[in-house]
């Protein structure tokens, strides 16, 4: 039977030592007096605390800050080289890969060419783009690993990534931990997309929403009560395979064939729709581009190009939304932010005509590579939880 922590002097000093750390995360640098104000702390037990936090390595003194004539206060902040944290997003085509400090602060970037590779060392090509990023750092405590693929956690092995070679090995996980000699988590580049949206965009303080991630190929994400909902096998949110009206089955076509939401709303499927109406683009994005031009000087085959893409998004969003009941549907992917607010309003009109539910549709707000981002994201929090309760000697989950 485990030991009960409740009460003890030593649960109280790292409460009141996280929610200090957290303080310093979130405002920054802060005085012994702006801490101690800030968490209710009276002065001599903020001052223990910060005594405590500095001799664990996680609080460093950040200077003198100047107040009233003949007073002064140190100033103390996060020791941001405390722990470091990598995220890579794997296509097939690239590797890019992000290190940042425990502060959450981009400390590098890089991005490895991958074209072609049809099998080879997944360490070692891990290891190539973390070297890339890493470069005169120290080594990460944490490793994230964004993909076009799902974990299934009953095999171990990766699902719905069949145009990703050289990932499906036994025990992918193990591989790579055994490899890289640190914790690596491996998660759906889609449900990173929905977690820096909870966390910096869109979805932020809506626990259910449901993420649409639209360019080359098409995606969701499921956030139910807060937290991703990835499903048994790990394939929540793979709508691209989800059978819809007027798109062939994979019994019709074969499950290794175009067939489903993919088959009618995937990029393939919207760059024929935009050339059926004289727009043309190298990319989705591209030429979804160019009916928003075309849209914004009159031209009508804009407009009704546009809108036909809206219905076929709307109606697989339409399912999804029917059973969900989510609180907002996000817009991410290169296609839908290209189409901006006119094709955002199409999708919101064709999707509140389909189903009762009817969220509000936003456009992501998250900067850069939000693959990036919600890798940090996750692995910041995991980080940040074994650092403090390693350092102030509790386990994980008193915190």
């Amino acid at each position: 039977m485990s030991r009960s922590l409740a009460g003890t002097p030593s649960l109280l000093r790292a409460i009141n030592d996280r929610a200090a750390l957290e303080m310093l995360l979130d405002r920054g640098p802060l005085t012994r007096p702006e801490l101690g104000a800030l968490t209710g702390l009276s002065k001599p037990t903020a001052s223990q605390l910060l005594a405590r936090l500095r001799e664990a390595g996680l609080v460093v003194l950040d200077g003198i800050r100047e107040g009233l004539p003949g007073r002064t206060a140190e100033v103390y902040r996060i020791n941001a080289g405390a722990a470091h944290v990598a995220a890579l997003d794997v296509t097939p085509a690239r590797i890019e890969a992000a290190v940042a400090d425990l502060t959450g602060t981009v400390l590098a970037t890089h991005r490895l060419a991958t074209p072609g590779r049809a099998g080879g060392d997944v360490v070692a090509r891990v290891r190539a783009a973390l070297a890339g990023a890493g470069q005169g750092l120290p080594s990460p405590d944490r490793v994230v690993i964004g993909i076009q693929g799902a974990m299934d956690p009953a095999t171990g092995r990766l699902g719905y990534a069949a145009h990703i070679p050289g990932w499906h090995i036994p025990d992918l996980l193990g591989t790579l931990r055994d490899g890289l000699g640190v914790p690596v988590d491996v998660e759906n580049d889609v449900n990173l997309v929905a977690l820096a949206e909870q966390a910096h965009g869109t979805a932020r303080g809506h626990r259910d929403f449901t993420l649409l991630w639209a360019d080359s190929g098409i995606g969701s994400a499921l956030v139910l009560g807060g937290r991703l909902h990835r499903g048994a096998t790990g394939g929540a949110g793979e709508v691209g395979y989800m059978p819809v009206a007027g798109a062939p089955t994979a019994r019709e076509v074969g499950r290794r064939a175009d067939h489903g939401f993919q088959a009618l709303s995937g990029g393939p499927a919207v760059l024929r729709v935009l050339r059926s109406h004289g727009l043309r683009g190298t990319t989705p994005a591209a030429a979804v581009r160019h009916a928003v031009r075309a849209l914004d000087k009159g031209a009508p085959e804009g407009r009704r190009a546009l809108r036909e893409i809206a219905e076929r998004l709307a109606t697989g969003l339409a399912a999804v939304t029917a059973v969900v009941d989510p609180e907002v549907v996000v817009l991410s992917g290169g296609m839908l932010l290209a189409g901006g607010e006119p094709l955002r309003a199409m999708i919101e009109q064709e999707l509140h005509a389909l189903c009762l539910p009817r969220p509000p549709v936003r456009l992501s707000t998250v900067e850069g590579n939000p693959v990036l981002a919600g890798a940090l994201h996750l692995g910041l929090g995991e980080v940040r939880d074994e650092v403090f309760s390693s350092t102030l000697n509790l386990p994980k989950e008193a915190l």
